[in-house]
């Protein structure tokens, strides 16, 4: 599906979340069949579009399927934008970024909501768990070296560091 084709598809988001000069830094979409329900425990996955976050989404999805009930919140991180920028893009990047972690789940019938926030990723990945009540956080590991996750930082070593629930890295 081209980007025109995804934004076409993409719908309102539920929930937008603005900072203190109105700039939008979330949105938030409920899945189908999706529970509002406080006390059910969801997953949290980190999705950027790669090849790791898909298989993170994945394995998420089979230890969801195994319990019946269990969710999934999927987040994606934008670095941050200007106000103009935030208007146009943030939802549209998000939801396009995101586009097969939402089919894979969909396939295993697993009830998602996507959360799209603007920051930086490890701090808002591990806020948000803990503003959901997660049961855990799944995160993709592009397995970088301790040379090149020393130069180069690894998001998935910040949330491991910064989280105050499980952390499921997966390769």
């Amino acid at each position: 599906m081209t980007d025109a084709a995804m934004q076409d598809a993409m719908p309102a988001p539920a929930l937008e979340r603005r900072d203190d000069m109105g700039r939008l830094v979330a949105v938030t979409w409920p899945g189908a069949g999706v529970s509002e329900d406080p006390g059910s425990k969801r997953w949290l996955v980190a999705v950027d579009g790669s090849a790791c976050s898909l298989r993170a989404v994945a394995m998420v999805a089979g230890l969801a399927a195994m319990e019946p009930g269990v969710g999934v919140d999927l987040v994606h991180v934008q670095l941050w934008l200007n106000k103009e920028a935030a208007e146009s893009e943030l939802a549209r990047r998000g939801w396009t970024a995101t586009a097969q972690a939402r089919q894979l789940l969909d396939a295993a019938s697993v009830r998602w909501r996507l959360h799209i926030v603007m920051g930086e990723g490890a701090p808002e990945i591990a806020d948000l768990a803990d503003a959901l009540g997660s049961r855990g956080i799944a995160i993709g590991s592009r397995g970088l070296t301790a040379t090149e996750s020393l130069l180069l930082g690894s998001v998935a070593y910040k949330v491991v560091h910064l989280a105050r629930l499980p952390v499921l890295i997966v390769r």
